[in-house]
């Protein structure tokens, strides 16, 4: 056997261990940004408006991006988000005072934009027509293993450290991310030559395709969630007196439905259409967070959001790959920044509002506003067109 062939890994593996390391960096920081930001604002809608600013800022960076993606080598321009993220990573340990976070959120929130852009092109080049929801489940599957496991590290360093040396932890791990990538070798094969600097007319363009406005408000939901899970239940947690460690756990655990069954529904999705997953996805979580308003008892609360994760595996992975097989290639470039503003609208409303509610009523009040949410996408995505990538 040639030896050269028995130790060659694919594009797509190359890929997963990068997005498995960056996942790492992201998901650490997520687990204790919330509350790192309530240590200063004492009030958990503050964390919602100032979280929200962010999110606007995420969703103009990734419209203006747009002609600086499709002109730039695509993994040199992506090295260098990594390297801006290991030094505002490090700015975050050493200036822990409130107008140097927001700054540095702002760049990480232009940044972020830039590389998940970035990440999804360079996937969907190295991807087969028909292998993309396949291959979607094995990179979420990848990148949740992360997820589950970074959570649970942080809230330790959290707990027994302090929140600022799990900046440190993620900027270390960034760092790795930087070396792999030299070392992987992974390569942009493709540039555009256009580039479009007429952002009216992109997302004229965009929008009057009723298949990519249906995938864009299919694809949202998903951020829509994520925002109660990572940014409204962790400061629930610490205020009803539970430690860093705990929240790590918790937020753990709520990935491993996703890691359990994402692959099996990329696969499904290939062979039997993205709409049913859908819709039953939405469904899961607009049930289970209602169940939730009703149930007093927190740990059954924490016990029926771990399972409405169900729902998200059936939609984390699956939205993307049907936004990718409701365009063709020239389109990539042009398209999918702009695609990604829907994670940041919707991560906005799911922020936003919420942090509104919290100003006039008690905590649990915004599980109904999620849950009429949910039920939404659901008879939105009840509406999309079905595509079956193994027909094609």
């Amino acid at each position: 056997m040639n030896p050269t062939k028995r130790w060659h890994i694919s594009q797509i593996n190359k890929l997963g261990i990068i997005s498995l390391l960056s996942c790492f960096a992201t998901a650490a920081v997520a687990t204790v940004f919330a509350i790192y930001l309530d240590s200063f604002v004492n009030n958990p809608a503050y964390v919602g408006f100032i979280t929200a600013l962010f999110t606007i800022i995420g969703i103009a960076s990734y419209i203006l991006l747009t002609p600086l993606i499709e002109k730039s080598n695509k993994t040199n321009l992506y090295a260098l988000s990594i390297l801006i993220y290991i030094i505002s990573y490090f700015l975050f340990a050493l200036f822990p005072f409130l107008p140097v976070i927001i700054i540095l959120g702002i760049i990480i929130s232009i940044v972020g934009s830039l590389r998940i852009t970035l990440f999804g092109i360079i996937f969907r080049d190295k991807t087969k027509d028909n292998s993309v929801s396949k291959n979607e489940g094995i990179i979420y599957t990848i990148s949740n293993i992360s997820w589950l496991i970074s959570p649970i590290i942080a809230g330790l360093i959290a707990s027994k450290y302090g929140i600022q040396k799990v900046f440190i932890f993620s900027a270390v791990i960034f760092l790795i991310v930087s070396i792999c990538l030299r070392i992987l070798k992974i390569k942009d094969t493709r540039k555009t030559k256009k580039t479009d600097k007429n952002f009216f007319k992109l997302s004229r363009d965009f929008f009057k395709n009723k298949d990519r406005v249906k995938a864009y408000f299919i694809g949202g939901g998903i951020d829509f969630w994520w925002a109660l899970i990572y940014i409204y239940i962790p400061i629930y947690l610490f205020e009803q007196g539970f430690s860093t460690k705990i929240i790590g756990y918790f937020l753990g655990a709520v990935v491993i439905p996703l890691i359990l069954i994402e692959y099996s529904v990329g696969k499904f999705a290939g062979k039997k259409g993205f709409k049913k997953l859908f819709v039953v996805g939405y469904l899961i979580m607009g049930f289970a967070v209602l169940l939730a308003f009703f149930t007093p008892n927190i740990y059954l609360i924490l016990l029926i959001l771990v399972l409405a994760s169900f729902g998200a595996g059936m939609l984390e992975s699956t939205t993307e790959a049907y936004f990718f097989d409701c365009i063709n290639e020239k389109q990539r470039d042009k398209f999918y920044g702009l695609y990604n503003t829907t994670g940041e609208l919707n991560a906005f409303i799911g922020r936003a509002i919420p942090a509104v509610i919290l100003l006039f009523l008690p905590f649990k009040s915004i599980f109904i506003f999620f849950g009429i949410a949910m039920f939404i996408f659901a008879f939105i995505s009840s509406r999309a067109r079905e595509v079956i990538e193994n027909k094609r």
